[in-house]
């Protein structure tokens, strides 16, 4: 009878575990399903080890498996070349600038101006915008709406990319839209998608080039623009 209130309380806790790992944004379930995975598998191991029915070799080979896998970042930050190797292996993926609203942190890559982005908070919070499907991008709209303009603007300005042709959404931005509020030096490299160490002539380029994506007359986007343009006025005084 105790092993069975035992095994009981360990299959709710998965249940729980699972529940949670099952609700978090698409993106990052696929680590937290590892995570329970390797916890289920060395209670069983435990369990095994405990009743005779695995060699203690067994279980301690186990543990040490479980054990890199929970390490590997941390290897990653302590030995610089690995980790120089890897940062090499994704600067591939081009410059990108953001801007971020009360709700939405936006990318745009500089090469291929193409927008992803990130929710900050509200019912999806953590979601990425490319795991979301059209109903769930129209309620983050209207949740947008009832709380934050810029963030209207912002995610007006994705959904016109990702789904052309078919804006605007719940009524979207007002022609000629201005961002509200100020910028800070911070907010104006990352709009460009530039260092600390920008001079003069990377942010006359930066902004050059960004224009070209999304300047409106070349069918790009108002608002974009105008924080591209805000970006560089406040850099270059």
């Amino acid at each position: 009878m105790p092993r069975l209130f035992v095994l009981l309380a360990v299959v709710a806790v998965v249940y729980i575990l699972w529940r949670r790992a099952h609700g978090m944004p698409p993106h990052k379930r696929r680590a937290e399903y590892i995570k329970l995975g390797l916890g289920v598998a060395v209670v069983v191991v435990i369990g095994l080890t405990l009743t005779g029915r695995m060699h203690w070799v067994g279980a301690a080979l186990t543990g040490l498996l479980v054990a890199a896998r929970q390490l590997l970042p941390l290897a990653i930050r302590l030995f610089p070349a690995l980790s120089g190797l890897l940062s090499r292996q994704s600067a591939g993926a081009g410059q990108q600038s953001t801007v971020q609203s009360a709700i939405l942190r936006m990318q745009l890559d500089h090469d291929s101006g193409e927008l992803q982005g990130e929710v900050l908070e509200g019912d999806y919070k953590g979601w990425r915008l490319g795991d979301m499907d059209r109903n769930q991008l129209e309620e983050l709209l209207a949740y947008c709406q009832d709380r934050d303009q810029d963030s209207v603007q912002l995610l007006d300005s994705y959904l016109r990319q990702r789904f052309p042709g078919e804006g605007p959404f719940g009524g979207g931005p007002p022609p000629g839209a201005q961002p509200s509020g100020g910028m800070d030096r911070r907010e104006a490299l990352a709009v460009l998608g530039l260092g600390e160490d920008a001079t003069e002539e990377e942010i006359i380029a930066a902004h050059r080039q960004l224009m070209q994506k999304l300047h409106p007359d070349r069918g790009g986007n108002d608002y974009l623009a105008a924080k591209i343009n805000q970006a560089k006025d406040f850099l270059l005084g």
